[in-house]
């Protein structure tokens, strides 16, 4: 048996939140801690729907190499993410982006370096010499959703403009 690998708690973290419980509920106070599982070892996450009661755990295969955090946030290493495709990473990129405060310098840089660490996640999904996402690099529905509704959004140059254009604002706001 197979677990798609989380490779940082970042990762993780942000992977439950976007898979919130049946009853539509994300807010859950998770436990994680290593176990067996069938001779694997996992990273488990557990916990209670904070608003239904609901018992929900999750298990993540760990990353070969550990990825040590650079800062927040820090989603993963070199290689692209087996939790989240480039759909779904730009569209985190798209929902923070759009909250940045006005009011709070520090939250607004915090939500700029996430927006640029999701975009720079998407970037990852593009293959040495390609100029652009590959087809594959997208598996979930609002994924596949995203890439329909503007593929170009996906192309490596129009990536890396959004990705310095965030690090450059967070960098204003410091």
């Amino acid at each position: 048996m197979a677990f798609a690998v989380a490779r940082t708690r970042d990762e993780a973290h942000l992977y439950l939140d976007l898979h919130p419980c049946a009853c539509g509920e994300a807010a859950t106070t998770w436990r994680s801690g290593l176990v067996s599982v069938e001779g694997l070892l996992v990273n488990r996450y557990s916990g209670a729907c904070e608003k239904c009661g609901t018992p929900r755990e999750y298990l993540f295969g760990l990353p070969e190499r550990p990825v040590m955090p650079a800062g927040y946030p820090t989603f993963g290493g070199a290689e692209p993410s087996e939790l989240l495709d480039a759909g779904e990473w730009l569209w985190v990129a798209d929902l923070t982006a759009g909250n940045v405060p006005v009011d709070d310098q520090a939250e607004a840089v915090r939500t700029l370096r996430v927006a640029a660490a999701a975009v720079e996640e998407v970037v990852k999904f593009v293959p040495p010499g390609a100029d652009a996402v590959p087809g594959d690099g997208f598996w979930s529905e609002r994924g596949q959703r995203m890439r329909a509704a503007e593929p170009g959004r996906f192309d490596l140059d129009r990536l890396l403009i959004v990705r310095d254009t965030y690090q450059d604002l967070a960098v204003r706001h410091a």
